[in-house]
């Protein structure tokens, strides 16, 4: 036969695969995802014109558009805030999208009674710092809503076990004026990102954090100061498991660095079950002045360390105005706050485990300085 056809390892298939269409190799992994969502519904989009809050972020954004339309002398293309409804209404009315390829509850394009910003489902979004928080769980909801945190939504799980906090919760929030909207479990659930919810969601702005000035002058006028630092504490459960054990053993404060360590989250609310509505929290730009400052104010820091110079149940400034420093869940002190701190600390230990939680270390130490101060003072 001529040509070559019968050569060995021919190809018998043609080499181009078959065409995906438009989205090419990935348009498979966008399959069920729903429609893209406008640029007026995003609210991280200059053109967002949607009737949720502003965020900070997209603010600055159109300003800035403004002022380069105003140089050009043209018309900014921004959008217009509060003209589009971008919430879920309840029960088929004003927001509610319906039809196929819109948000909806599943097939058939029942609403579910969802209310908040609209999101594109199967799609995570990336809220700014300014963003909403979700604290869950019936300790830190009650707690929060007993210390007056602002609020604009209380979530609670149809067919929810009624007990004494949840009454609470709801007849509190009722009373505050705070929308009580009865969701699914399971959209409780995808809210939440699978987090142990106990049935109810309370939505409310970012975390106020105390000025450090205002908390350190606060804990001077106190009959015996004492704050807590953390130094590089990633994990948003230890820090609020410190926040916790700050409350409970007195402390009148506690301040982190603003950045590379965890901040007041929903997970810190959670773990430390509303006390950080009560402990005040400061975040300090730079933790080494900050210790620095506290010093000059008369208090005396004092840091864990595996290998302190003194034995905890030795530490005799226990009695006087004191911030206790607590390093990182790896590698602890860093080395300019070890040096800041005017006393390391260890803590006994009998057997060979080489280090202690950071929140599990830091409640031993408050205990033992709360054990003291009851004797001494």
């Amino acid at each position: 036969m001529a040509g070559n056809s019968q050569r060995r390892g021919r190809r018998l298939t043609s080499k181009a695969g078959a065409p995906k269409g438009t989205g090419g190799k990935n348009k498979d992994s966008l399959a069920g995802r729903g429609r893209t969502l406008p640029a007026d519904e995003r609210p991280w989009h200059k053109g967002y014109s949607g009737t949720e809050k502003l965020p900070q972020r997209t603010a600055w954004k159109q300003d800035k558009e403004r002022r380069v339309a105003a140089e050009e002398g043209r018309a900014p293309k921004i959008g217009q805030p509060g003209t589009k409804d971008t919430t879920w209404g309840k029960g088929g009315g004003r927001g509610v999208p319906v039809g196929r390829g819109a948000a909806t509850g599943g097939r058939g394009g029942k609403p579910t009674g969802r209310s908040g910003p609209r999101v594109s489902p199967g799609r995570k979004s990336n809220p700014a710092k300014d963003a909403p928080e979700l604290l869950v769980g019936r300790n830190p909801v009650l707690e929060a809503l007993r210390a007056q945190v602002p609020a604009t939504a209380l979530y609670t799980a149809q067919g929810i076990d009624v007990d004494e906090r949840t009454k609470e919760i709801i007849r509190t929030a009722a009373d505050r004026g705070i929308a009580n909207l009865e969701i699914s479990r399971a959209e409780l659930d995808r809210m939440t990102g699978g987090v142990l919810h106990q049935g109810v969601g309370l939505q409310v702005p970012p975390f106020a954090y105390q000025p450090f000035e205002d908390m350190v002058a606060a804990a001077l006028e106190q009959q015996a100061p004492l704050l807590v630092a953390l130094d590089g504490v990633t994990d948003p459960r230890n820090l609020g498991a410190v926040i916790r054990s700050a409350a409970a053993f007195g402390a009148q404060g506690v301040f982190v660095p603003e950045r590379r360590a965890a901040g007041i989250t929903a997970t810190a609310w959670r773990t430390s079950a509303g006390a950080a509505a009560r402990v005040p929290v400061a975040q300090v730009t730079n933790l080494t002045r900050s210790l620095k400052a506290c010093r000059d104010a008369g208090f005396m820091v004092v840091g864990l360390d595996a290998d302190g110079d003194t034995d905890l149940y030795n530490l005799e400034a226990a009695v006087g105005p004191l911030v206790v420093v607590v390093g990182s869940e790896g590698r602890g002190l860093s080395r300019l706050v070890g040096e800041t701190c005017d006393l390391t600390v260890s803590i006994p230990m009998i057997s060979e485990v080489e280090s202690l939680n950071a929140s599990v270390a830091a409640a031993v130490a408050l205990a033992e300085v709360a054990r003291r101060r009851s004797v001494e003072l």
